[in-house]
């Protein structure tokens, strides 16, 4: 009797409610069971209440918030050990590490997204003029990226210059003596004279890249169609780029969102060529329109980046520690908790520049630098010489790894924006 009292619980887990087979996978019970040992769901038969449900909730959170609490002293404080306790068969105590990593990585970019650091280059797109240097005759075409020089612009500031040249010669006549030896090395050095006027040259030069530029813009905008069908003689690259660069200036002049638009507006046919080419010129114009958002767009893609460039990086740990017991799943668990500690301390750095605005991410790095090292001294359990070199040489292959991926996920997104 006493027995059978010791296995009375409150609420859905009293005996009266137990069952002799598991609902969820048809296991075997005995009236004994609390949870079905197969599949770990309890042993109740009863109807669930509102009550029940909530009392499941905070059991379930209090339970998580139990091995999270461990997971972070254990990886905060003791580097190393939570991987060794982990592969050596105590995950109960921990959180899975894959999960883990996976939610401070959310964790951090959904802070550095919102953050918004580069809203400030989105004002700048907005604010910006076509002028390079305000004031400058020299300014930036954005619908076909080249370079622009107003020759009536540039006449003007050469009177504006002239007229402060003449009043410093008033002010200080001895300017004037220099400025007239100045004016004689033409004459005097012949084979100077390219070179002294090689920037008067620079204005006739544009102007005429600038004229040729109008007459192509004037033929797109006088037959679009015609001008598309002109472009099937070319082929390759030539055919691709024009062809962007067609779309790259009607989709500015007549805010095109997709290919159906321009397909409908100038009678385009639908080919994968065609397709390609607006995608990429649309792509480029987000991209120059609204940069900080295409940054933090990016950015926030990279949790997923992270668990493609971890496994390959891992191959290099089980290389260097060839002749270890390890297995290729522990390095990984091994790379996946000392990660996990990387966005944990990114994490506090980004609240610690929030709140006293201030750049703190080098002092949490130095920590994380000395941290690894410590981690893997006592995980594979190698002597201080040893460690070191395979130290650097895991740390170079790693920077080296992560510019090549950073490198690709930008390019790839200015396509694909």
């Amino acid at each position: 009797m006493g027995k059978k009292d010791s296995l009375i619980t409150k609420g859905r887990y009293e005996l009266k409610f137990r069952g002799v087979e598991c609902l969820n996978c048809g296991h075997p019970l005995d009236i004994s069971d609390k949870y079905c040992p197969n599949c770990s769901q309890a042993n109740s038969t009863k109807k669930l209440t509102l009550r029940d449900f909530f009392d499941e909730f905070f059991s379930g959170l209090i339970n998580y918030d139990s091995k999270l609490l461990t997971t972070l002293y254990a990886l905060l404080l003791r580097p190393g050990r939570i991987t060794k306790d982990y592969v050596s068969g105590k995950r109960v105590t921990y959180t899975n590490p894959f999960r883990f990593l996976l939610s401070l990585a959310f964790l951090y970019f959904l802070m550095f997204t919102y953050n918004n650091r580069f809203s400030n280059l989105d004002e700048a797109a907005k604010n910006f003029d076509g002028t390079i240097y305000n004031g400058s005759p020299i300014s930036f075409d954005v619908d076909a990226g080249n370079i622009k020089i107003d020759s009536v612009a540039l006449e003007e500031q050469s009177k504006e210059t002239q007229k402060a040249l003449d009043s410093l010669k008033k002010v200080n006549p001895g300017v004037l003596a220099g400025m007239q030896k100045l004016d004689s090395i033409k004459d005097e050095t012949p084979e100077l004279s390219p070179q002294l006027t090689y920037l008067d040259s620079l204005g006739v030069f544009a102007k005429a890249i600038n004229e040729k530029k109008m007459q192509k813009d004037s033929f797109m905008n006088a037959d679009p169609q015609g001008y598309f069908k002109s472009l099937k003689s070319e082929s390759g690259f030539g055919e691709f780029s024009k062809k962007a660069e067609f779309f790259g200036y009607f989709i500015k002049k007549d805010t095109l969102f997709n290919f159906e638009q321009a397909q409908a507006k100038y009678n385009i046919e639908e080919s994968t060529t065609n397709k390609m080419a607006f995608n990429f010129s649309n792509s480029i114009w987000k991209v120059m329109s609204q940069p900080g958002t295409w940054i933090n767009d990016t950015i926030s893609k990279l949790p997923f980046i992270i668990f493609f460039f971890l496994p390959v990086f891992t191959i290099f740990i089980s290389l260097v520690y060839i002749r270890n017991n390890h297995t290729y799943t522990d390095h990984l668990i091994f790379s996946f908790h000392n990660q996990s500690l990387l966005f944990i301390l990114l994490i506090l750095s980004l609240t610690v520049d929030t709140i006293f605005d201030t750049s703190s991410s080098g002092i949490f790095l130095l920590i994380f630098g000395f941290y690894l090292y410590k981690a893997m001294r006592k995980f594979y359990g190698q002597g201080r010489f040893k460690t070191i070199v395979k130290y650097i040489f895991l740390n170079t292959i790693f920077m080296i790894l992560a510019f090549f991926t950073i490198v690709v996920t930008f390019t790839g997104s200015v396509f694909t924006y």
